[in-house]
């Protein structure tokens, strides 16, 4: 496989491409250091970096897009060299609320449109300031949305109005949204955990039978959040196998976990805060 900042996108079935390597921009804002958002992707565009995944409920937006109007006013990127992918958060999953989760991050960003504007997860949570609602037992408050009507009403016209230029989902039910009728536009992408230790495939062929490009977040499966991961199994970066691949042909473990997906045609978005 050769692979190049200018040449490695993956199209898309609207026609448009997304880079088959992108950064994840989370970070938990409680330990993230101050500044570190805007420096990493600085640095992930010097390296090569195009595509970049966010998300309003990261907190960070306003770093990410300044480090990437930076590097579009040094000349080193143009917009259009970049793709910009984010995810709308769980208490703007009713119809009425999309555009304006969307407009937030666009603001925050300080762009005039996104590349890719995905439903996040399979359900909603109550709509409100507060973006993690729990009741009086620490429960999260869930709230009734129509999934197929908040498609239709709102990001299809997102798309229409040129605010996004492409649509897709994250931990969402596909069947649904493909089954819907008069669906003006399919889901471009599906963004789901993928990695050596979960390979999805079931999944990934019945996106590929649906020309849908899936998006693997976690590709290294190195979460050190114990709220994703239990912290006393051993890293998957540690695993035999992979090392042992490693060494083979002179790469790291992370190396060899990403080319597993690249070479199955998933888009990977692992995320780092070393140069």
């Amino acid at each position: 496989m050769s692979l190049t900042a200018e040449s490695h996108s993956v199209c898309l079935s609207d026609g448009n491409h997304i880079p088959l390597f992108g950064l994840g921009t989370y970070g938990d804002p409680r330990v993230m250091p101050e500044g570190a958002a805007y420096e990493c992707v600085k640095l992930a565009i010097d390296a090569g970096y195009r595509h970049f995944d966010g998300a309003l409920v990261y907190f960070n937006e306003h770093k990410v897009g300044k480090a990437i109007r930076d590097k579009i006013a040094d000349g080193i990127v143009r917009r259009e060299d970049i793709f910009y992918y984010v995810k709308l958060w769980n208490t703007f999953h009713t119809p009425e609320l999309v555009r304006s989760g969307l407009e937030r991050t666009l603001k925050a960003l300080k762009l005039d449109c996104v590349d890719l504007f995905i439903l996040e997860i399979s359900m909603t949570i109550k709509p409100g300031k507060d973006f993690f609602p729990r009741d009086e037992n620490g429960k999260y408050i869930y709230h009734h949305t129509d999934l197929c009507a908040t498609w239709e009403q709102a990001l299809e016209s997102c798309k229409d109005s040129g605010l996004v230029k492409c649509v897709g989902v994250s931990n969402r039910q596909l069947e649904l949204l493909l089954n819907k009728p008069d669906l003006k536009y399919k889901p471009v992408s599906s963004q789901v955990e993928c990695h050596p230790y979960f390979t999805q495939p079931k999944l990934l062929e019945y996106c590929r039978q649906n020309d849908i490009v899936v998006v693997g977040y976690c590709p290294l499966s190195s979460s050190t959040d114990e709220f994703w991961v239990n912290l006393k199994c051993p890293p998957m970066l540690e695993d035999e196998l992979l090392v042992s691949i490693g060494k083979k042909y002179n790469k790291s473990s992370a190396q060899v976990a990403l080319c597993f997906n690249a070479q199955r045609g998933i888009v990977v978005i692992p995320k780092s805060l070393n140069p």
